[in-house]
Order: structure tokens, then sequence, then C-alpha cells
């Protein structure tokens, strides 16, 4: 849609409220037993299990692929009564997206590919459009970009938009995640701001961080994004998917993150076309707590590897 600087201007966030509000969510949404499994199996099939490290190797992508392609030992699954699951999709480098795609042939599962300089996103901007082309060229089903901080830190909304509208434009049929960066945005009003702006220009999802920042996922700048896309709904009847990244590695968080987006925005948004999360270290943590739920007993992280 066209950028409409009004909504945008119009956006505001108290501060205050937004943090009691998020304070408050741990004691008041908490499951146990078999409904907290069922949770935790939903997690999983939301998660973009990702690498994005200097030294990832083909035999790393290979093995975490194997890992998105089965999250939870076989055994698990029976005693749960469940069909076989799978995450949401696998996030890498642009180097490794096609050892990714051959690696989930056959799933439908998605590669995610993080682009435009990622993480600080201050490469030339033809380079950062260049290198969009060449992942979606390579097979990437979803592309994951860094905006500009500084056009939402000085304000320069039009900048951002034209920047955003430039990114989609040039992932063709490839869904694309807007990155902001929220550790790095100043105040929650900005990234409220910032939201908007981003999905009137046609992100499909909005994500908190690139998991390289200080301050990554947290949930007053999660119920800021989330309240961006539920107003965003409500006016234009576009639904955009959300994604908390960095920092999100037990169990018991993914619990509370579906909890908050079940509030906000419904059962519609908790499948993984509208939700994910950008982890590695959650999928293990919420292995182990659905063998405990099983066994009773909790084991070694060394049993749920991955890879």
């Amino acid at each position: 849609m066209a950028l409409d600087l009004d909504w945008v201007r119009g956006a505001q966030a108290n501060t205050s409220a937004i943090e009691r509000r998020a304070a408050t969510l741990p004691g008041r949404r908490s499951v146990k037993k078999a409904f907290q499994a069922a949770w935790l199996l939903r997690a999983i099939t939301c998660i973009d299990l990702t690498t994005l490290s200097g030294d990832d190797t083909e035999g790393r992508v290979r093995r975490l692929c194997a890992k998105a392609r089965q999250p939870v030992r076989a055994d698990l699954l029976d005693a749960l009564g469940m069909d076989a699951i799978t995450t949401g999709a696998v996030c890498v480098y642009h180097d490794m997206i096609e050892t990714a795609v051959d690696a989930l042939r056959g799933t439908g599962i998605p590669v995610a590919a993080v682009s435009t300089g990622f993480p600080a996103g201050l490469s030339p901007f033809p380079l950062r459009l260049a290198e969009i082309g060449e992942s979606v060229k390579a097979g990437a089903g979803e592309i994951d970009i860094v905006i500009s901080r500084r056009h939402v830190l000085t304000g320069n909304w039009t900048a951002l938009y034209d920047e955003m509208r430039a990114f989609r434009d040039a992932c063709g049929e490839a869904h694309v995640k807007a990155i902001l960066a929220t550790g790095e945005l100043g105040t929650l009003r900005n990234v409220a701001r910032a939201s908007l702006v981003c999905m009137m220009a046609g992100a499909d999802f909005i994500k908190t961080s690139t998991g390289k920042e200080s301050v990554n996922a947290t949930l007053p700048v999660s119920l800021v994004m989330i309240r961006a896309i539920r107003d965003y709904f409500d006016r234009t009847g576009h639904r955009v998917g959300y994604k908390p990244a960095g920092g999100i590695s037990k169990a018991k968080d993914a619990v509370l993150y579906l909890a908050l987006m079940k509030d906000e925005l419904g059962d519609r948004w908790l499948r993984p076309d509208l939700f994910r999360f950008g982890a590695s270290s959650l999928l293990g943590d919420i292995e182990r707590q659905l063998e405990h739920h099983v066994t009773g007993a909790y084991s070694a992280g060394y049993r749920h590897a991955l890879g």
C-alpha cells in the first residue's frame, strides 16, 4: 500500500503500560502437563532452525537440515501419539543455500537466507539488492532482510518505505521478513512506527533482531510489534507474520511468546505461515521438556543434539 505518514506519525507507545503488561504475562499464562507438551510441539513447527556462524560448513548445514526434518526423536513422538513434524524453515547465509536446498529436497521445508548486508545492513544499496536476487536464484524461498536503522533514528520514513519496497520487489515470489534490529532503534515508539512502515511497503513478516545485537527479542518489544500487526490487519484486512529472534533458548519462553500471540492476535497467528522463532538452541530445550513429560526425568543435553 502507499505510505500513510499520518498513520505512521500517529503511532505511539505507552512504555510503562507495555512493560507492565509484559511483566504480568508469565504469571497469568501457565500451561502444564499434556497442554504444555501440545504447545511445545506447536512451537517446534514454528522454529526457523538457524546457523549463522563464520565457521559454518556444508556438513554442519546438512546436519541442521536433518534435525529440521526430524526435530523430535521418533520414540518421543510415538509416546505422545504424534505423527512426524518438521520445523518451519532452515535459515542460513547465502553461501549455504544450495546445500540446504539439496538437503531438504522433497520435504516442503523452505530455506530462508539472511541478506542485504546482514547483520549491519550498511553495504552499498545496489549490492544489497543484488544479494537478494542471487539468494532467490539459488533457491531461497524466504529472505530475511535488515533495514537501515538510521532511517528510523532520523525519522526518515519515506526513505525506509522506499528501501523496503525495493527489497520487496527484489524478492519476487519469495517471502520477505523485515528485521528491525529493535535493540538499536532507541524507543518503543520507533519500533511501532518502523513496523507499520515495513508492513505498508510489503513485508510478509516483521522480525525483531538479527541475533547479533546486544539486546534482541523481548516481551515489551514483541507486544509493540504484535499490536502494530493487529492495527494493520484491522485497517487493511491483510495478515502479516511475526518473528522474534535472538535470546529465546528456553521452552518456557517459547510458551510465553505463543501465549502472547494467542492473546493479542488469536489462533490464526499460531501457525508457521504467520509466526516463527529465530532460534537454534531452543529446539534442544523443548525436546528435553518433552522427554521429561514422557518419562518423568530430565535427560542430558547431548541426547538431543542439534548437530
